[in-house]
Formats: C-alpha cells, structure tokens, sequence
C-alpha cells in the first residue's frame, strides 16, 4: 500500500460532519495499527456561489488536530509532497494505541 495505511477525504456537506468524519477516520486508522495517514482537505479553490468561503477545511484541518479531542490519535502533522496533493493534503503521524484500549 505504500507508506500510508489509509487515505483519507476531508469533505462533508457541513464543516461540523468533516470534523466528525475525521476524528472517525482517525480513530479507525489508529485501531488498525496505522503509524501515517494522508489526509486530503482540498486546497479550497470551488466555492459555490459569491458568499461562500473558500479554502475552510484547509484552514479548519490543521486547526481541528491541535484539539484535546485529537490528541489520543494524532501525534503530529505536516503539509504533504506535491506528488501526495501538496497544499492540498496533510501526513498525519497517528499515535499507537495503548495495549488493552478499546476504541469505540
């Protein structure tokens, strides 16, 4: 598979999902024995109309992993290598799960 064990797409129909479908994916990755994860937020280029802002997950991501909430997951992160999405993409180092954890 490479050196990622999972691939991931930050992309929701509202900011509040995308931030419950990472942590999701995070948690998965973690009990699957995952050490990094690539995540895709997208670099924010296609608002849908005049008011819409561009770029949140992008934004949002980086910001989202720095909560309490991420840290038994995430031990750290950076902007992927272009042939990964660059800009548009983080690796995401997971944290290994403590023997005897159980996820839910």
């Amino acid at each position: 598979m490479g050196p990622f064990h999972a691939l991931g797409r930050a992309t929701a129909a509202t900011e509040s999902e995308a931030h419950a479908a990472l942590i999701s994916f995070l948690r998965k990755a973690q009990s699957d024995g995952a050490k990094f994860v690539l995540v895709i937020t997208g670099k924010g280029g296609g608002a849908r109309d005049d008011w819409s802002e561009r770029g949140v997950l992008k934004r949002q991501v980086p910001q989202w992993l720095k909560l309490p909430q991420f840290r038994g997951y995430v031990l750290g992160f950076e902007d992927a290598h272009l042939g990964h999405g660059g800009a548009g993409a983080l690796y995401v180092r997971i944290k290994r799960r403590k023997s005897g954890t159980r996820t839910s």
